[in-house]
């Protein structure tokens, strides 16, 4: 009913007055109507609820109004705001010197200054919004204000600027008619459009050019300047073997007059008389030379020599510039050449006498080298020589008991007996150093105990630190290193040795330090130091510092066998010293990850018995033999002797009594060896505990040793050794020994 008594289309104050009309007109028909169910009083209150909607809807569609009014009038704002933006930037890109011009990400130009487009007046006309790039660089490749490069042509130039506006940054200068000149720049925006930038650098590349010029005319000038004063003749061609080019000294060296050298005489005028004159090398010839100058782009350079007459001799040098050209240079190598024929004469005659001097020195290298080897062999068997004699004098020492020896005399023994292990340690030095040299030394590597060995260096040099007064620290240490343990105990002693006997006062201290997969041993001093100029002279052989080489001293050969030693072992040694502080010397040895067992006490440790035992001496040195008997006797052995194997033989034959066991010496004389008589009595007799004596430390005797299970005990003998190895032979009586 609402829709069709008002209309909406109405003006506010036309709806309510239709909404009072029907008021009234109800409010009439209530009075006029008498109805017993209230029905007027109803209608009553839909008229006046109705009146109330209408009410409320003319609040809201008031507020809308206020609403829509309050939209027009910001967007009429912001319209107004956007133009006047627009209108500047449209006036700021306008001031912009540069050609100015936008297009959007789908190349479509949006805006551009007057100045875009510049120098193509046929072009600008169309410059305007909607243009496409591709529209645009069509018309631009059309415009007759465009210079095209040589042999480009429009599309041409239009395909490679389309290719270059893929790139998000473009920079290229285009030439336009009049020598004018426009660089082009190109740069995306964030949101994918591109902004070029056209600005006139004629002024720039015309000055640029100007500047080039003359810069090309400074280096003619310094180019000719220079061509002038080398000492070389210089000749320049163009592609058609045509002169552009030359030098004074071109025409001295090749007698060409001046008034043949002019811009564009050709190659074959200018060098026919060359030709003639002169005569080419092996390498070279005329046929050749004129097929390399008429030949094609990406020719070799040559370089060949000429000669004419006997005289003159140049070195020519011809290359190819770019553009096909090429240039020549003349050398004259006359003086040179002269030399080295010279040279070579007084090489020849130098070789001659060269080889004369080698053959020379190769006979006294010869005789060095058989002087040597009898030397090597001379140490080894004076060696062996003099080991008989001290180890028997050693004995005889050992054997003279306190009885009434007076203890002036028994200083005297002593320091006989010290003098004689002086003479040992020097002898022993002789014959490490003679082996280390031959280098024809085997070492036996393998696991090596640290702890037992430390201890035993530290037993063995305990005594003679304490009567020097300097104290003596060896550090425990329960590694198990790769090393031959004969050798790092030999260098481990000549270190400490030396430290001692350097140190006057403090302490020498033994130790080990883990490094990776090595254990460094280091042997410290409180000695004087060792100058830094004296660090290498110190490993020469009998080399010592602030000392005489005497027999009780040493004879400076103990560093000597330990730098060959570890070098033949492959262990790195090292120095380390402070003058008035003391001396460092470090061995690295490879570690090996074994755990270190308990070692167990060896038979000098826990003496066995030997007393009442019959022991078969077979020495052929008279005096050695009787000092061993005596020494033997004296502990209660029974001893039977003999010269040679061959005696020893019938002896036990003629008495029929086998004794408990052997000591024998190798090197018996004329008749058996030691080892060919051993290897008779196992035969005839079974296999009885024995040692083989020698003075014999080559490594083909203990392989042989080793082989056959024998023991050895090496001269020159003492008394500890002498009983260490009888305590040994006592303790295997009645095992059985591997029969050879």
């Amino acid at each position: 009913m609402q829709t069709e008594l008002i209309n909406p289309a109405d003006s506010l104050e036309r709806q309510n007055a239709k909404l009072m009309t029907i008021a009234q007109v109800l409010m009439r028909r209530v009075e006029q109507i008498t109805d017993d169910s209230g029905a007027a009083y109803a209608q009553f209150q839909r008229a006046a609820m109705l009146e109330d909607q209408v009410r409320e809807r003319t609040r809201d569609l008031e507020r809308a109004l206020d609403l829509l009014n309050a939209s027009n009038a910001a967007l009429a704002a912001a319209n107004r705001e956007t133009e006047a933006a627009r209108q500047n930037l449209a006036n700021a890109i306008e001031t912009v010197q540069e050609g100015f011009a936008l297009f959007d990400a789908g190349d479509v130009l949006v805006m551009c200054n007057s100045r875009f487009g510049m120098h193509m007046e046929d072009v600008k006309a169309s410059l305007r919004p909607g243009l496409r790039f591709d529209e645009y660089v069509e018309r631009v490749s059309q415009s007759r204000f465009l210079t095209l490069p040589m042999g480009e042509s429009p599309a041409d130039w239009a395909d490679l600027r389309r290719k270059r506006h893929l790139d998000k940054h473009v920079i290229l200068n285009v030439r336009m008619r009049g020598d004018a000149w426009v660089q082009v720049s190109e740069h995306r925006t964030g949101d994918g459009g591109t902004v070029i930038l056209q600005t006139d650098v004629t002024d720039i590349i015309q000055t640029e050019r100007l500047e080039r010029g003359k810069l090309l005319d400074d280096q003619a000038r310094v180019i000719r300047a220079t061509l002038d004063h080398i000492n070389q003749g210089v000749a320049i061609f163009d592609a058609g073997g045509n002169l552009v080019g030359w030098n004074q000294r071109l025409g001295d060296l090749l007698a060409i007059p001046l008034a043949r050298l002019w811009v564009g005489a050709s190659f074959e005028s200018l060098f026919q008389r060359f030709l003639q004159d002169f005569s080419f090398g092996d390498s070279m010839d005329p046929a050749r030379l004129a097929d390399w100058v008429d030949g094609r782009k990406g020719r070799p350079a040559l370089n060949f020599e000429v000669r004419r007459g006997e005289g003159l001799m140049l070195a020519v040098f011809a290359q190819e510039m770019p553009e096909s050209g090429f240039v020549m240079s003349f050398t004259d190598v006359t003086a040179e050449r002269r030399a080295i024929a010279g040279l070579s004469r007084a090489n020849e005659t130098l070789e001659a006498r060269v080889r004369g001097r080698t053959l020379e020195l190769e006979d006294a290298l010869a005789d060095a080298e058989r002087a040597n080897a009898s030397r090597s062999r001379f140490v080894a068997a004076a060696s062996h020589d003099l080991l008989q004699p001290l180890s028997a004098a050693k004995l005889f020492l050992a054997s003279i008991g306190d009885e009434a020896i007076t203890p002036g005399a028994r200083a005297t023994l002593d320091k006989a007996h010290n003098a004689l292990i002086s003479v040992e340690g020097i002898l022993g030095s002789l014959l490490d150093i003679s082996k280390l040299e031959s280098g024809k030394v085997a070492v036996q590597v393998g696991p090596v105990r640290m702890a037992g060995l430390l201890a035993q260096l530290h037993e063995e040099f305990a005594g003679f630190a304490a009567a020097k007064g300097v104290g003596l620290v060896v550090r425990a240490c329960d590694a198990v290193v790769e090393s031959d343990a004969g050798y790092l105990r030999r260098i481990l002693q000549n270190l400490i040795g030396n430290a001692i006997r350097y140190t006057e006062t403090g302490r020498v201290m033994v130790g080990a330090r883990r490094r990776g997969g090595m254990l460094r041993l280091e042997v410290w001093d409180t000695g004087p130091g060792i100058p830094e100029a004296e660090q290498d002279n110190i490993f020469k052989e009998f080399h010592r510092l602030n000392a005489r080489a005497s027999a009780s001293e040493g004879m400076g050969l103990g560093l000597a066998i330990v730098e060959r030693a570890c070098a033949l072992l492959g262990h790195p040694l090292g120095l380390s010293s402070r003058m008035g502080r003391g001396t460092c010397f470090m061995v690295q040895v490879p570690l090996l990850d074994i755990v270190a067992k308990p070692e167990d006490s060896s038979p000098t440790d826990q003496p066995v018995e030997v007393q009442d035992r019959i022991v078969f001496l077979v020495e052929n040195d008279e005096d050695l033999r009787r000092a061993m008997g005596l020494l033997l006797e004296k502990w209660g052995v029974n001893v039977l002797e003999a010269a040679s194997g061959e005696e020893a033989l019938a002896l036990i034959d003629d008495l029929g009594i086998l004794p408990d066991c052997f000591l024998v010496d190798h090197q018996l004389g004329d008749g058996m060896t030691g080892l060919e008589f051993i290897a008779e009595a196992f035969r005839l007799y079974g296999p009885v505990p024995l040692r083989l004596v020698t003075a014999d430390r080559s490594e083909a005797l203990r392989d042989a040793c080793a082989a056959r299970g024998l023991g050895m005990l090496m001269k020159p003998i003492d008394a500890q050794s002498l009983r260490a190895v009888m305590a040994e032979l006592g303790s295997s009586i009645g095992l059985t020994t591997k029969a050879p």
